[in-house]
């Protein structure tokens, strides 16, 4: 019996008992139905928590910290931040850009206003590599930058006027004009001043704006970068304008850098790399998303797996359907055998025809589960986000989300289901003795 013949049997059989049939496929199409759409609901939480992480922070971004005591280096250099370790991290697959990072509390006043802001020093050759953008009539900082500034997008909306009421403005201010003035001194601009004790001369720094990022929602927004040699030696006047000691170490290390990977897949193994073989402190936003990801896991089994039970009873159904056709067709069985069947034939197409029902009820369950899954982000997104939010946090662009691979993942697994819940029917089918058969109608 050729390939052709027996499925055009297998059909004929099918269609001859449209209700049991319809009945075992509806079993299928409930249990993928329900394991689609449990699984769908899981990538949707993960997605949602990824863009809410992407919304405030920076996915490609490492944040490294010494572990050395104070920064202090000495023999032992391990879980320092050297300039060799830096250069050393740069080479770790994954590593697009490295920069120290430095930061200090400081003043800029402009005009009448003034802004107190956390100012970073990092290595200006790395920004570009960071993939920062600035707003219309600026730039990025770059090396050859003496006392220039960059400015978050939110931090131009910090300015005022320390002698009046208002301490926020409805408007960004325009740095990019006028004079800009950085100082350590916090009062400054006060008429009356209310330090007391002894009076400490801060220095007052002429610096200039050469842009302001356009990024409004990461962290970026919410601080200010220079050079990080103009950011050293403003540190150094502080410590001597506040008499403090300026004692450096022999070896140059660092208190924290930052460390930019491309491909945010490549994050986790960059972060245990400098863990593990350089002993630093490495932090990720993508650290959180991973233990993210490990309870949505969690989640997509436990709902899965009520959806499995559901495939469970359906393979039940096929199996109890393909044994109910066996005792209708035994006389069909004993012909077949007497005429010279070869008996795998007889296996192959009670399997087929357990695989179709699979077939079919997994297609039409992945369908349904599209509709659904059209329902969920759409007419029932609002209901059910704030049901999700309740429970997990979640709520973001799409409740549901059904990956391709999924489609094809479950439709053979429904086939598979088919075929193994058709597999005693088609063995005891093809076991079966063509004169007993006979003997038997």
């Amino acid at each position: 019996m050729n390939s052709r013949d027996l499925g055009e049997l297998c059909l004929r059989n099918l269609f001859r008992r449209r209700t049991r049939t319809l009945l075992a496929i509806v079993g299928v199409v409930v249990g993928t139905c329900a394991i689609v759409v449990m699984l769908s609901i899981g990538f949707g939480l993960t997605q949602s928590y990824q863009e809410q992480i992407e919304s405030y922070g920076n996915l490609h971004m490492t944040n490294v910290y010494s572990n050395s005591s104070g920064g202090n280096v000495g023999e032992d250099t391990r879980g320092a931040l050297t300039e060799q370790v830096l250069e050393t991290i740069k080479t770790i697959d994954g590593v697009d850009a490295v920069t120290p990072v430095i930061s200090e509390y400081l003043t800029v006043g402009h005009g009448k206003k003034v802004a107190s802001l956390e100012i970073v020093g990092l290595d200006a050759d790395v920004l570009e590599l960071f993939n920062y953008d600035v707003e219309d009539g600026g730039r990025l900082l770059e090396k050859t930058d003496k006392m220039g500034i960059l400015f978050g997008n939110q931090v131009v909306y910090w300015f005022y006027d320390p002698n009046s009421n208002s301490y926020w403005s409805e408007e960004p201010e325009d740095v990019m004009s006028g004079k800009l003035i950085l100082t350590g001194d916090w009062e400054y601009g006060v008429r009356n001043p209310s330090s007391g004790g002894d009076d400490i001369e801060y220095e007052e720094y002429d610096v200039k704006a050469v842009g302001v990022l356009s990024n409004p929602d990461d962290q970026s927004a919410y601080s200010a970068y220079m050079n990080i040699e103009d950011v050293e030696q403003i540190q150094k006047d502080l410590r001597k304008a506040r008499k403090e000691s300026t004692v450096q170490t022999a070896v140059k290390s660092y208190e924290r850098a930052w460390v930019y990977v491309g491909d945010i897949n490549k994050a986790a193994d960059v972060s245990k790399v400098l863990r593990e073989d350089l002993g630093l402190q490495a932090y990720n936003d993508g650290d959180w998303l991973e233990s993210v990801k490990e309870t949505t896991r969690m989640i997509q089994g436990i709902l899965g797996g009520i959806g499995g039970i559901s495939l469970l009873v359906a393979a039940l159904g096929i199996t109890n359907t393909m044994i109910m056709s066996i005792y209708e067709r035994t006389k069909e069985i004993g012909i077949m055998k007497v005429i010279g069947a070869n008996l795998q034939d007889i296996k192959r197409m009670f399997l087929l025809e357990a695989g179709l029902i699979g077939f079919l009820g997994g297609l039409a369950g992945v369908l349904l589960s599209l509709l659904l899954s059209l329902l969920m982000n759409t007419v029932l997104k609002d209901v059910i986000g704030m049901a999700l939010g309740s429970i997990m946090g979640g709520g973001g662009s799409s409740i549901s989300v059904i990956p391709w691979w999924l489609i094809l993942v479950a439709i053979a697994f429904a086939t598979g289901v088919g075929v193994a819940a058709g597999y005693y029917p088609a063995r005891r089918a093809m076991n079966l003795s063509a004169l007993e058969s006979l003997r038997n109608e």
